[in-house]
């Protein structure tokens, strides 16, 4: 009869470990059932689930790896498998997996402590952690560091919403990042990205700088704000803004796109994503002139906004077409996967205001950047503590990748 034994091996790491112990598995013909490795600070950690041949006795197998472990300086410890307790194991695979990821300037042991806590009280296993961050010195001055890690868990859970309250609540409390997402097929296959533009692709909102010209900035700002909090319909909001702005000259919308500042990683980002042959839009409330402006600045494939009427060279308070308003964005999203030929879980939304919400809410990926609260507990992931470009990690993807040119 067949045994099943776990192997595991720690210690110093260094070339040719692996293949060591699994020359000797091999002259056994030992079947590999699963493995896994991981290597912190050139410390290993390997762990190796084999099947004996029947014709083979595991302690001669066993003494050989002795042997070979002492030989290279590192531990190796084994445990018998019952069969039943691995076809236990065996029929639990295909079973529900979660990606959480924490995200800031940087990760401390409170933060968790207190996430790991949750993950056990709603009785998930931890599968992987990941570091996707990129190294950090020891008299690190860099003001941009981030750090990132990525949490894999498995087991069923009951209630999705209430662990995301919870997680939610760590947020809120140590200021830490935490997305909380369903691990599948589509998290691998995104092909597709739109940001809002107004705080979230820039910093500020283009039109309370066109209002500050017209004298009217304040009343324009509490206007913005009482809709990005959701307390004013956006159609309305909007409507009201520009009526504020007649009689501005068309010659002040190019002053204010030259001095249009990017959110922090926001070229890091677009560039990253064109690189790895993502389509990149804005779907916006704001206006076509800036939208267009920023198109040409980042090279984006979409651009879809709201037009200012003019007329003799001057705002007539006015807009020309349907207004784009948080329908409208869903509405449009969906258009543009169609025209990709994608599902609409290919893609990626990233916004910070009410509106932005059900864009957000039928993306496969939805995110809240620096939003407003109503719109952090909308959304099941959100970027607060750092720039646009926290987005690639969420996504996944790791520093080291980011870096490939």
């Amino acid at each position: 009869m067949s045994e099943i034994i776990l192997i595991n091996v720690t210690g110093k790491d260094k070339p040719g470990l692996t293949a060591s112990l699994t020359s000797i598995l091999a002259r056994y013909k030992v079947a590999v059932l699963d493995i896994g490795q991981a290597v912190i600070h050139d410390y290993l950690s390997l762990g190796i689930l084999v099947e004996i041949p029947i014709e083979f006795q595991s302690s001669s197998i066993l003494k050989d790896l002795l042997f070979e472990a002492h030989k290279l300086g590192i531990q190796i410890r084994f445990s018998p498998i019952e069969k039943d307790r691995y076809e236990k194991w065996v029929a639990q695979q295909g079973k529900e997996r979660r990606i959480i990821t924490l995200l800031g300037m940087r990760i401390t042991a409170d933060q968790l402590s207190k996430v790991a806590a949750e993950i056990a009280k709603n009785k998930l296993n931890i599968d992987v952690i990941n570091r996707l961050s990129g190294r950090v010195p020891e008299n690190n001055t860099d003001t941009n560091q981030k750090a990132c890690v990525q949490i894999t868990v498995s087991g069923r859970l009951n209630d999705p919403g209430l662990l995301r309250g919870e997680l939610l609540k760590i947020h809120a409390e140590t200021g830490i990042d935490i997305s909380f997402y369903v691990d599948d097929i589509y998290r691998h296959a995104r092909r597709l990205v739109v940001f809002d533009m107004d705080s979230t692709l820039i910093q500020g909102e283009a039109i309370d700088e066109l209002a500050d010209v017209a004298g009217v900035g304040d009343r324009v700002a509490q206007i913005t704000e009482d809709g990005m909090q959701g307390k004013l319909d956006f159609k309305e909001s909007l409507t009201q803004r520009v009526a504020l702005l007649k009689g501005v000259e068309e010659k002040v919308l190019s002053f204010v796109a030259q001095n249009l500042v990017l959110t922090e990683g926001a070229e890091r980002v677009v560039h990253k994503l064109k690189q790895l042959g993502y389509k990149i839009g804005i779907i916006s409330g704001g206006f076509e002139y800036f939208g267009k402006y920023l198109q040409n600045k980042l090279g984006l494939d979409y651009v879809f906004t709201n037009r200012l009427e003019i007329e003799d060279g001057k705002i007539t308070g006015n807009l020309e077409g349907d207004i784009i308003d948080g329908q409208k964005k869903a509405a449009i999203l969906r258009t543009i996967a169609q025209v990709e030929n994608i599902s609409l879980q290919q893609t990626i939304a990233v916004g910070d205001g009410a509106n932005d919400l059900p864009m957000i809410s039928i993306a496969g990926l939805g995110v809240a950047f620096h939003a407003k609260s109503i719109v952090k507990e909308s959304a099941q992931r959100s970027i607060s503590s750092v720039g646009l470009d926290g987005l690639l990690y969420l996504m996944g993807i790791s520093e080291r990748e980011i870096l490939q040119r």
